[in-house]
This record gives C-alpha cells, sequence and structure tokens, in this order.
C-alpha cells in the first residue's frame, strides 16, 4: 500500500495517507495529503527502508536515508517524548526506550542492506536542499 500511496503522489500531487495512533500501535485513519506543486516530497519511517528497492524499481525515488545519530541522544529524545505524551507507562517507556538503544545498530544495519544510505541529518539535509535546487517548485 505504500509504495501505491507514493505512487499517487507521485503522480498526481496527492493521496489519502494513514493516520497511526502509537499507543494503539495501529492505523486508525486516513487524511488527505497534498504535495502543493512541491517537485519532491519525503516519505520517512522506521518502515521506509523496507520499501527502498520497490521505488527505485519504478524510477520514484530520489534518495534514501537513513539517519545516524548518537544513541544515547535518540533515547533521551525519544523518551521525554514518550513520557510526555504518556503513550504507556514510564516503566514499560524505559524498558522499550532501552531495548530500541541496543538494537539500533542491527537496525541501521538493516536499513543499509535495503538501500538506505546511512547519514548524519545535517548530510540528509543538504542532499534534499541539492535536490530542490534543481527542481523548481511547480504550480
Amino acid at each position: 500500500m505504500a509504495v501505491q500511496t507514493i505512487a499517487r503522489l507521485a503522480r498526481e500531487g496527492k493521496a489519502e495517507v494513514p493516520v497511526y495512533a502509537i499507543g494503539e500501535d495501529r492505523r486508525v485513519a486516513t487524511r488527505p495529503f497534498d504535495v502543493d506543486g512541491s517537485p519532491i516530497f519525503v516519505a520517512e519511517g522506521i518502515f521506509a527502508a523496507e520499501i527502498v528497492a520497490e521505488c527505485r524499481r519504478l524510477g520514484l525515488l530520489a534518495g534514501a536515508y537513513a539517519l545516524r545519530r548518537p544513541r544515547g541522544a535518540t533515547f533521551l529524545r525519544r523518551l521525554a517524548r514518550d513520557l510526555a505524551e504518556q503513550r504507556k507507562a514510564p516503566r514499560v517507556l524505559l524498558r522499550r526506550g532501552v531495548a530500541l538503544l541496543r538494537a539500533e545498530p542491527a537496525v541501521l544495519r538493516r536499513q543499509t542492506g535495503l538501500g538506505a544510505e546511512a547519514a548524519r541529518a545535517g548530510q540528509v539535509l543538504r542532499g534534499v536542499a541539492a535536490l530542490l535546487s534543481g527542481h523548481p517548485r511547480q504550480s
């Protein structure tokens, strides 16, 4: 479904996209999304690498990145966000956060194995800026 949605966005500039409730661990709705004449758009998420090969095969991919961030900083940001949003009990969030912290190197290896390029946030921003500079906004 994700690849079809990306293809629709690339072809028509709009599509229905899923809305997820993280606390419920599921999709709860859809909403309209319009790229509003932008020549490119970013599809992101933990499972984005799963569709890199298919998007590349269909000519839909300008770039694929797996963010490489300091693990400790990611752990603290995620924990602060989840605690603030009261997604689950603090003990559960802490245990989950530690598990994700430990798993992060394997996740990055898997994403790069699926075709994403490991890059720091600044590298990703420069890459997207370079893509945009070669594609004027469409009206």
